[in-house]
């Protein structure tokens, strides 16, 4: 949720309290998937594929990978899977877990991926990274 509130009813400085959405949708990597996979996920039919929001990829040890948006969030992150271009390209077997958050809005999509990508210090994205 991000919410704007007054730090003092004189002064015009915002206080911005942003909190990281609880995903709606968490796919794990098969160790040996018997179904059709793309790198050992199965499930990427329970990620919406008309609607927008933000994506997390994660290690075996929890560690935070890659943050991403998008308009559609089905084919925006089997892309990362598939295309040649993706910063996740040569990273995509470390990923055994993928946090999804449907956010409709698109200006608060830019904020979550840019505060997430900051705040939790996302291994893999090199755009918007503003800690180094």
């Amino acid at each position: 949720m991000i919410g704007c509130k007054p730090i003092d009813n004189e002064e015009v400085n915002l206080l911005i309290n942003i909190t990281v959405p609880t995903p709606d949708v968490i796919i794990t990597k098969q160790a040996d998937p018997q179904l059709s996979h793309i790198y050992g996920f199965t499930d990427f039919h329970l990620i919406t594929r008309e609607k927008g929001g933000i994506f997390m990829f994660y290690n075996a040890d929890d560690e935070l990978l890659f943050v991403g948006k998008a308009r559609k969030l089905r084919p925006r992150i089997k892309k990362h899977f598939e295309d040649t271009v993706s910063p996740m390209k040569s990273h995509r077997e470390e990923v055994t877990t993928i946090e999804v958050c449907v956010i409709e809005d698109p200006v608060d999509r830019e904020i979550y991926e840019t505060y997430i990508i900051n705040t939790m210090r996302a291994k893999y994205n090199v755009d918007k990274v503003l800690y180094k």
